[in-house]
C-alpha cells in the first residue's frame, strides 16, 4: 500500500481567507489526503496569504520563508498570490503561486507533487467539510470580488469584480452546516449588499424551489434554517432598508457591519467612497426606529492622505453623534498598487497614531456607556468557550473575533455550541459580565 500523502496548512489574513482554506483543506481530504499539525510531519506546505496592507504582506512573507526552512516544499495561494513576482522575489523556491479562490489550482499544484490517494469507497468528509473555526459557528461567503474602486484598496486587482455565488449553491451549503451542527453562520463578501447584482438578480433553484439571487431573498431562506445569522460587509444600499425588518421580527441577528471608512466629506471623496454624512445619520436614524436593539459595528481609517484636524474632527462628531456599537480602527498604510498612494499631503506617523489613539478613546466612553445599559438585563447567548467552571459566550451584538464577549462566571455543565440565558451583571469598555438564568 503507498504511503499517504500528508500535506500542512497555514491560513493567514481574514474570513474570507477562512473561508477559502476551509474549501481547500476540504478537497484535500475529499482525496484523501493526511492534514498535519506540524511541518515536520508534511510532505508539503500549503500557505494561504494576505497581502491587503504592508504589515499583512510582511506576515505572509515570513510565513512562507518559515515554511520553506522548516519544511523545504511550500506552495503559496490567496491574496499575495496574485502578486506572483512579489512571493518569487523574495522565495523562489516555492513550488507553486496561484491567486485567491483558487481551490482547483491549488489541488492542481498538490497532484504534481503528492500522489492522489483518494479512495472512491471510503469518504471522511464530515457533512459541514472541514473548517478551521469552531464547530458551533462557520463563515459562509456569498461572493467574491468588488465592482467598488475604492483609494485605499487593492481587492478588486487581488480577487476582481464582484461574481455572486449560485444562491442554490450558497443555501446548499448553508443547510449542511445546519445539519452539521453549526449554530451560527456569518456571511461574508466584500459587498454584501451587493449579492447578486452581477446576475442582475436572477432565479435560482433551493430544494426545488425558485429563489431570486439577492440579498433579502437569500437571508429569508437562511433564517429558516433555525440557526444565528449574521451580516458582515453590507455597503448601505437601500436594499438594506428591506432586511432591517427581518431583524425586528427575531430572522435575523439585529447585527449589521457596515464600513463607513471616514465621515469627513472631503476625505470620502478622496477615498473614492459615498459622502453625504447627514443622509448617513438619518439612515442610522431609521434602522434603529425599524428595529431598535439593532447593534451597528463599523471601521475606519484615520491619517488617510489629505486628513487634517478639521477632517478628523468631523469624525470624531459621527462617532458622538453616531453611538455606533462596535468600531474598529486602523492608521492609513500605503498599499502597493492603491490609487491612494499617489495623493498628496501624506500625514506623518505620528499624527496618524495620535489620532487613532484619541479615536478608540472616544469610542471606548461610547461603548462603555452603552454596555452599561445592558447590566440587569437579560440576554441569550452562544458559548465559544467553557472551562473550569467558567464559560465565554457572545450575545447576538458579538460577531467572534472582532467584537467583545460575554464572561460567565457560574458555568459549570456548559459546552461549546450551547446557547444560554444570562443575566448581565457588570461591564467595561468591550466586554459583559453575566450568569445563568
Amino acid at each position: 500500500m503507498k504511503n499517504i500523502g500528508k500535506v500542512g496548512f497555514v491560513s493567514l489574513g481574514c474570513p474570507k481567507n477562512t473561508f477559502d482554506s476551509e474549501r481547500i483543506l476540504t478537497q484535500l481530504r475529499a482525496e484523501g489526503y493526511l492534514i498535519v499539525p506540524t511541518y515536520d510531519d508534511a510532505d508539503l506546505v500549503v500557505v494561504n496569504t494576505c497581502g491587503f496592507i504592508d504589515e499583512a504582506v510582511a506576515e505572509s512573507l515570513d510565513t512562507i520563508g518559515e515554511a520553506l526552512r522548516e519544511n523545504g516544499k511550500v506552495i503559496v495561494t490567496g491574496c499575495l498570490g496574485a502578486r506572483e513576482s512579489v512571493i518569487k522575489q523574495a522565495h523562489p523556491s516555492v513550488l507553486a503561486v496561484t491567486g485567491p479562490h483558487a481551490t482547483e489550482e491549488v489541488m492542481a499544484a498538490v497532484h504534481q507533487h503528492l500522489d492522489r490517494p483518494h479512495d472512491p469507497y471510503t469518504d471522511l468528509i464530515p457533512p459541514g467539510g472541514l473548517k478551521l473555526t469552531p464547530r458551533h459557528y462557520a463563515w459562509l461567503k456569498i461572493s467574491e470580488g468588488c465592482n467598488h474602486r475604492c483609494s485605499f484598496c487593492i481587492i478588486p486587482s487581488l480577487r476582481g469584480d464582484l461574481v455572486s455565488r449560485p444562491i442554490g449553491e450558497v443555501l446548499s451549503e448553508a443547510e449542511a452546516l445546519a445539519k452539521a451542527g453549526v449554530k451560527e453562520l456569518l456571511i461574508i463578501s466584500q459587498d454584501t449588499s451587493a449579492y447578486g447584482v452581477d446576475l442582475k438578480y436572477r432565479t435560482g433553484f433551493f430544494n426545488g424551489r425558485p429563489v431570486k439571487t439577492r440579498m433579502k431573498e437569500l437571508v429569508e431562506e437562511l433564517a429558516k434554517l433555525g440557526v444565528w445569522v449574521r451580516l458582515h460587509y453590507v455597503y448601505p444600499y437601500p436594499s438594506v432598508d428591506e432586511v432591517i425588518p427581518l431583524m425586528a421580527e427575531g430572522k435575523l441577528l439585529p447585527y449589521l457591519d457596515v464600513p463607513f471608512q471616514h465621515a469627513s466629506p472631503r476625505i470620502l471623496k478622496a477615498m473614492k467612497r459615498p459622502g453625504d454624512i447627514e443622509h448617513t445619520l438619518r439612515r442610522i436614524e431609521r434602522w434603529r426606529e425599524m428595529c431598535p436593539d439593532l447593534v451597528i459595528r463599523s471601521t475606519f481609517i484615520v491619517g488617510f492622505p489629505g486628513e487634517t484636524e478639521d477632517d478628523f474632527d468631523d469624525l470624531l462628531d459621527f462617532l458622538e453623534t453616531a453611538q455606533l456599537d462596535r468600531v474598529g480602527a486602523f492608521a492609513y498604510s500605503p498599499v502597493e498598487g492603491a490609487a491612494a498612494n499617489a495623493l498628496p499631503d501624506q500625514v506623518d506617523e505620528d499624527v496618524k497614531q495620535d489620532r487613532l489613539a484619541r479615536f478608540m478613546d472616544v469610542q471606548a466612553d461610547i461603548s462603555a456607556a452603552k454596555l452599561r445599559r445592558r447590566v440587569g438585563s437579560e440576554m441569550t447567548v452562544l458559548v465559544d468557550e467553557a472551562a473550569g467552571g467558567r464559560a465565554v459566550a457572545r450575545s447576538y451584538a458579538d460577531a467572534p473575533e472582532i467584537d467583545g464577549v460575554v464572561h460567565i462566571a457560574q458555568g459549570r455543565g456548559l459546552k461549546p455550541g450551547d446557547r444560554v440565558r444570562v443575566k448581565i451583571t457588570r461591564s467595561d469598555d468591550y466586554d459583559l459580565w453575566g450568569k445563568p438564568v
